[in-house]
């Protein structure tokens, strides 16, 4: 009688078994959605580089508020002050009165808002032309558009210094506003936002419903455009509340903005008191940092949106 030896299946084998394969996938699936799952703790060398990277940023805010708190003695006598002192008030009232602080922070208020409001506004409204309309001339337009930002802001200078002479604008905020109503980052931004963030699926079927351009621009545009809005509005805000130079041509003392202000502080004396100028710059830093912690979230919930896609 002859035995017949039965052939033994190789680990390969068993392996490359049609029904064994699904079983493999389930396996990869499921360790793929553990890891997804879990989370990135930082370690302790991370929140140490962290806090120092906090500190050495607030470092100079602080030594400002020393300064601001100090006489121009101390702040120039070694050792170095590193507390605050206690003529803070007194520095803060001599600064108020010398150059007219108050009315500086209010005009730069109102210069800084307008020009954030219209820029958002118009750079919003011509973003989405540009990203979602067709029509002749769309792309050589926004190349001349984009070419504006090459073009130095000092050579404008002598064609708006003779606009605002004619209009009589001499020392008005409107000279400071007008010039500076959009500006072509600000159209490029919405526009390379709205590209990818504005299907063309919700434009379609808001038209389909019987929307008009300005039902659609309220209702679907300005929703989905608003974080890149409220980015852009808080760098258009903080770049005309920083604003020197078109200001300083434009404005007198009498009528400044905070840059002008700041610029003739101790101006009519013979010795420069730091401790006063430090003070004026922590006075119009405040506005700055107030506006930011109202408006952090919306700023990197803006930046952020499109770096996650669904």
């Amino acid at each position: 009688m002859t035995l017949s030896a039965t052939p033994t299946a190789s680990p390969a084998a068993a392996d490359s078994h049609p029904d064994r394969r699904p079983d493999r996938r389930r396996k990869r699936i499921r360790r793929s959605a553990i890891g997804a799952g879990r989370q990135n703790h930082a370690g302790p060398i991370t929140y140490v580089v962290l806090i120092f990277a906090a500190l050495v940023s607030l470092f100079p805010l602080y030594w400002t508020v020393v300064a601001a708190s100090r006489t121009d003695t101390e702040i120039v006598q070694p050792p170095t002050p590193l507390l605050p002192g206690s003529h803070l008030f007194q520095n803060l009232n001599e600064t108020w009165n010398d150059v007219r602080m108050g009315d500086a922070l209010l005009n730069s208020a109102i210069v800084a808002s307008c020009v954030a409001l219209s820029t958002v506004l118009f750079a919003t409204l011509a973003g989405f032309a540009f990203a979602k309309l067709r029509f002749s001339g769309r792309n050589a337009l926004l190349a001349v558009v984009v070419a504006t930002m090459t073009i130095p802001p000092q050579l404008s200078v002598i064609p708006l210094y003779q606009m605002i002479t004619k209009l009589q604008w001499g020392d008005k905020l409107q000279a400071v506003i007008l010039p500076s109503l959009v500006a072509a980052f600000g159209v490029f931004f919405m526009r390379q936002f709205l590209v990818e963030a504005l299907p063309l699926e919700l434009i379609e079927a808001a038209r389909v419903d019987g929307a008009n351009s300005m039902r659609v621009i309220w209702h679907v545009v300005f929703p989905v455009a608003r974080p890149a809005m409220a980015v852009l509005g808080m760098l258009v805000f903080v770049q005309s509340w920083n604003d020197f130079f078109w200001p300083y041509i434009a404005l007198s003392p009498k009528n400044p903005t905070v840059q002008v202000a700041l610029a003739g502080l101790g101006a009519g004396n013979h010795t420069t008191d730091h401790a006063v100028i430090l003070t004026g710059a922590l006075v119009a830093t405040l506005p700055l940092l107030l506006v930011f912690a109202v408006l952090g979230k919306h700023i990197v919930g803006g930046i952020t949106a499109g770096a996650v896609k669904s």
